[in-house]
């Protein structure tokens, strides 16, 4: 379902989940006082310091710096996208996600209902496809097809790979005519031009390709030799050949593996589930095997993601017969900061890789890594690994090009630099593909490279491309270049301890004050009461990716001190709010607190102010 999650729905379901039950399904917690804790899941460590808080709904680890809502941490833990790490949440809580179409609710259900029934169907697909691999007949020649790749029984499982049998209709039979339609919808059916329907896939291996949340989305098929092949490869009967000896027993038995009907590889269509240009095959099992993964490896089919799984390589995944989107690389770079693509090293592959280079640049920033790995002549993943072995597979994959050094090295091949015309050319073809770096010192340091390859002052360069230092964007309302003053972030830190101290506050006097941080302070305060129901993550998740949000996720872990009958939350909150009010309008301020002496006493905060202001009235040079 597509459409914006409201905001409003975010904060009811913070309230209605518990990031303890969350995190304790996935990650042991123990009580310690107000708190539980845990050793971290984002770094190694041998003593906890990962604290887990119901009162605030927020875990923050002292030892890394991890932190967020539980809506954060299943976007860290499950590898989760933001609005998949909702959708989790949602069905935990048994919530529907209301977002906000221009569909009626009434249609909005129905379509939700209908996304529901299509991952049911294809979830049958799948099972279908697994059985008929342990106990279809016919079955012998694809399990002689994994086993000749060397294929473990585990590997297999690990991706649910499955065999389609030969037969127009198997599929179509087994799930009932009432699923026609559907299956249709879902590509897994082909309707017959004179009518009727048939199986898209047939005679194949068939590798599921599964979402985060490991939910079947399309197949991948690669194509096998029909029994009957098989059979005259052998020299028997097909009925022998299938009802005598395995054919996987024969020696010197290897499948063949010419096309028989259609193409090698073939993928589902794009249907309401599926759209290749977003998918990554693979993605889902690496995430499962690896809980943490600094790097991951782009190859290009099936075949080269399992192979190499079974050489525990599980870094691996691939696109869908496509090339390199900015959706695919989105999703990279969500679970790791380093990304290798490996291509075949003939023309082909080396334009899959300047395709893939293009795709990147406007994803390049400081922290992020790319690099470029190609094979040697006749070699893929899945050949040179069980020749080479893991260790040294693994050292070419570190050997791999940077983005740098393979820009510069591909477009150098098509000019002659020693010439003055070549050197200009150069800088003709590099400028227009530079522009799409983001402002960055990366950027910079491309343009020095490509001057100092063209013998050109840096500066020939600068000015048809635009400012190479990254400008910082100001905003009118949440200033972020200043730290933060001390009372600002105190109040700060007791509201997102309480966020019912907001209750107490008048933001209209603190609006007026011309100190850095009071717009955010301000904004947290009318937040809070115009929807008082606001815990402390559903505060932070209004600020997710913001300056400001990762400076109030760094103030949420504060705790008041040990218990102590004469400290009031509430006393420190007004006296924090208070004094900003009296840094700027100072007479104001102790006006007011020698009227209010006359009437009450003070406390000692407000006494402790009050000589401050008398103090600072006497100093030589006030006023």
């Amino acid at each position: 379902m597509s459409g914006r999650i409201p905001s409003a729905f975010i904060d009811e379901l913070l309230n209605r989940i518990d990031i303890v039950e969350v995190i304790d399904q996935r990650l042991p917690l123990k009580k310690a006082g107000r708190e539980f804790q845990a050793c971290c899941p984002f770094h190694n460590e041998k003593t906890p310091s990962f604290t887990v808080s119901p009162s605030k709904q927020f875990y923050h680890c002292f030892g890394c710096g991890a932190h967020g809502s539980a809506i954060g941490f299943l976007m860290e833990y499950d590898r989760l996208e933001f609005v998949e790490a909702v959708e989790e949440l949602a069905r935990v809580a048994g919530l529907d996600i209301p977002y906000e179409t221009r569909e009626s609710p009434e249609l909005r259900h129905a379509h939700q209902q209908t996304q529901h029934a299509q991952f049911d169907l294809m979830a049958r697909c799948d099972r279908y496809y697994r059985q008929q691999l342990r106990q279809h007949p016919h079955a012998q020649v694809a399990v002689d097809y994994l086993k000749s790749r060397g294929l473990s029984g585990e590997i297999a499982a690990r991706f649910n790979i499955g065999y389609a049998p030969p037969g127009w209709d198997n599929l179509a039979t087994t799930l009932g005519k009432a699923n026609h339609d559907q299956l249709l919808t879902l590509g897994m059916l082909i309707k017959k031009d004179a009518g009727g329907v048939y199986d898209r896939f047939r005679q194949r291996i068939m590798f599921p390709i599964r979402d985060s949340r490991g939910r079947v989305l399309g197949f991948g098929g690669r194509i096998l030799p029909t029994p009957e092949d098989r059979a005259a490869d052998l020299g028997v009967s097909t009925q022998s050949a299938i009802g005598g000896m395995p054919l996987g027993d024969t020696p010197g038995n290897k499948p063949k593996l010419a096309d028989t009907e259609g193409p090698k590889y073939l993928n589902s269509p794009e249907t309401p589930l599926f759209h290749k240009g977003q998918e990554l095959y693979g993605l889902y099992e690496a995430r499962q095997a690896l809980r943490q993964i600094d790097r991951l490896l782009v190859v290009e089919g099936y075949m080269d993601v399992v192979a190499l799984a079974q050489f525990d390589i599980a870094y691996c995944v691939a696109t869908l017969g496509t090339a390199t989107t900015a959706d695919h690389l989105q999703r990279l770079f969500r679970i790791s900061n380093e990304v290798v693509f490996c291509f075949d090293g003939d023309r082909a592959g080396r334009a899959a890789a300047w395709r893939a280079l293009e795709q990147t640049l406007p994803t390049v920033q400081e922290g992020r890594t790319l690099r470029f790995m190609f094979l040697p002549d006749g070699e893929d993943p899945d050949t040179l690994v069980r020749k080479i072995g893991k260790p040294a597979f693994e050292a070419l994959i570190t050997q791999a090009q940077p983005l740098s050094e393979y820009f510069f090295a591909a477009l150098g091949e098509q000019v002659d630099l020693s010439r003055f015309e070549g050197r200009a050319q150069l800088v003709d073809l590099a400028k227009p593909l530079l522009t799409q770096l983001p402002a960055s010192v990366y950027r910079q340091m491309m343009l020095e490279q490509l001057a100092l390859l063209a013998r050109q002052e840096i500066t020939g360069v600068l000015p048809s491309i635009g400012p190479a230092v990254p400008t910082t964007r100001y905003s009118a309302t949440r200033p972020t270049t200043r730290p933060i003053p001390s009372l600002v972030r105190r109040a700060l830190e007791l509201i997102l301890y309480d966020p019912s101290l907001a209750q107490t506050a008048d933001p209209s006097r603190l609006a007026p004050l011309d100190i850095p941080g009071i717009p955010l302070l301000v904004g947290i305060l009318e937040t809070l009461q115009k929807t008082p129901n606001l815990n402390t993550a559903a505060v932070l998740e209004r600020w997710r990716d913001t300056d400001e949000g990762r400076h109030l996720a760094k103030l949420a872990s504060w705790q008041p001190p040990p218990a102590n009958p004469d400290y009031s939350l509430q006393s420190e909150f007004s006296g924090a709010l208070n004094r900003l009010v009296a840094e700027q309008h100072p007479e104001a301020r102790m006006d007011f607190l020698l009227a209010k002496a006359k009437l009450s006493p003070l406390n000692p905060q407000e006494k402790a102010e009050l000589k401050q202001l008398l103090l600072s009235k006497q100093a030589p040079g006030s006023v």
